[in-house]
């Protein structure tokens, strides 16, 4: 129904001359299980988007602000709001904005500095008020809004009010998120190859059910018995130690490790000669790092249920921000758990010491298979000429750099010309955000247009070098490898 809406605008604006609205007249705009809201146009100035106004408001550009309202299915209310440029400040292109965690909420921050920048911006509340996950229990078509139809939904419809109000469609359509906005671009170049031009994946949390897998797995690794085998004060040690051991390996030592797969260090040479000591390993100790080093494997099968957590990624502060401590060392149970007792279980009161990594895994993973973005064949998108670019940092604490292969080998072809995917060094998935918010003209997205634009050339390929014109951290990549140059 969406894409015909799309199909019939197309039409309308090809056979006929189509006349730029005024923001107050959006809305009576008419779109099917849609309800716009308001549209109200914003003064130059002051302004901040919660009411009341704040006080020290940043000043904005003029734009019109559109809210509305979708229902495409029972049981489904997705909240989304499109900003809109004055005609003469816009750059001609819409850019769809991700959303990060399970949080209903737009990112207004992200909206604003797209704003800046000339973009129609859209964002959405992916169907749901709130960051805990007590939404989706009896409500799957809830679930289904945050995996992967609140995005598309609130693209057909932005697409249809950029038209409305500048007498045009966009010449190029873009999405950027990172971590669950990663997934959502990832979804939406895997679903819907014809929603975007181009496409930012930063740090994709892809396959939601093994990732909370991995999050279970390691506090289980860190605790025995409810009781803190590995405490927090000892991740500093490990993580100098690694470092330490692999700092040289690509040939620059300069307090990171280039590329944690070829890092071997083992935690064992930590291991306390005598009593336990501040800065050595218990043999408890040791087995725990081990067990989060290797990840989740089934115990029947062996098979890697979850890629382990790299090394060099333990400690935080200074250059390495988040580390082990914010998601199962120091904590007094498992990330995530209402991901379980809510979305897969549903049961408030279930006990995630009951867990069996053989038989509850392909439960998980046969109801909620849609949560996952991992197909590997994205031909569709690319023979409509799409052009995707991911990152990832290899001290990533949250979204693990190794989770995201199976989309960036899709065939043995030459397919740099449009997909590429730079990692980093001691890069982590809270710098990343900080980039992406702190100013657009420095984050993938800017670099992204520019790409599709004509102005930086696609990687060459197999065998020649190309460098990518991404903001520090990032450095220059080989196009293929994921090994910082």
């Amino acid at each position: 129904m969406r894409s015909s809406i799309l199909a019939a605008a197309a039409l309308a604006a090809c056979c006929s001359e189509v006349q730029a609205g005024t923001c107050e007249n959006l809305r009576a705009l008419t779109i099917p299980d849609t309800a716009i809201a308001s549209a109200v146009p914003v003064h130059a100035g002051p302004f901040s988007p919660g009411e009341p106004q704040r006080a020290g408001a940043p000043a904005f550009p003029a734009f019109c602000r559109v809210i509305a309202v979708a229902r495409p299915v029972a049981d489904s209310e997705i909240r989304l709001e499109v900003w809109l440029p004055a005609a003469e400040t816009w750059n001609g292109k819409l850019l769809g904005i991700g959303n990060g965690g399970y949080a209903g909420a737009l990112s207004y921050s992200e909206t604003e500095t797209a704003l800046r920048q000339g973009y129609a911006v859209a964002g959405s509340d992916t169907g749901h008020s709130g960051g805990d996950l007590k939404f989706g229990m009896g409500h799957p078509e809830k679930i289904a809004d945050w995996a992967f139809r609140a995005v598309h939904v609130m693209t057909d419809t932005a697409k249809v009010i950029v038209r409305s109000y500048y007498g045009r469609f966009a010449a190029h359509s873009y999405f950027s998120g990172c971590s669950t906005g990663g997934q959502q671009a990832l979804t939406e170049a895997q679903r819907f190859p014809e929603d975007y031009d181009g496409i930012v994946a930063g740090a994709p949390g892809a396959n939601r059910v093994r990732l909370n897998v991995g999050f279970l797995w390691s506090w289980l690794a860190v605790h025995k018995d409810g009781a803190e085998v590995l405490p927090a004060s000892k991740l500093p040690v490990i993580n100098q130690a690694a470092v330490s051991d692999c700092d040289a390996l690509d040939g620059v030592k300069d307090g990171f490790i280039g590329d944690s797969r070829a890092c071997k260090f083992d935690p064992g040479a930590l291991l306390c000669k005598g009593a336990d000591a501040a800065n050595c390993l218990t043999a408890a100790q040791v087995s725990a790092v081990r067990a989060v080093y290797d990840g989740a494997r089934n115990p029947r099968t062996g098979e890697q249920l979850y890629p382990g957590w790299a090394r060099g990624s333990e400690a935080s502060g200074g250059a390495r921000p988040g580390g082990w401590s914010g998601y199962f060392a120091r904590q007094p149970e498992p990330a995530r758990l209402d991901f379980w007792r809510f979305w897969v279980f549903h049961d408030p009161d279930w006990d995630f010491r009951t867990f069996d990594f053989d038989r509850d895994i392909a439960y998980a993973d046969s109801k909620l298979s849609f949560l996952t973005a991992n197909d590997p064949d994205l031909t569709r998108f690319k023979q409509r000429g799409g052009r995707l670019l991911m990152y990832q940092g290899w001290a990533d604490r949250l979204c693990l750099p190794r989770t995201p292969s199976n989309t960036t080998r899709t065939s043995n072809g030459p397919w740099a010309a449009w997909r590429r995917r730079p990692a980093s060094s001691g890069f982590s998935w809270r710098r990343a955000w900080a980039i992406a918010r702190a100013d657009p003209a420095r984050a993938a997205s800017m670099r992204l247009a520019r790409w599709i634009g004509g102005s930086v050339k696609g990687p060459r390929p197999t065998g020649s070098s190309h460098r990518i014109p991404l903001p520090q951290p990032w450095t220059a990549h080989d196009p293929y490898a994921l090994i910082p140059r």
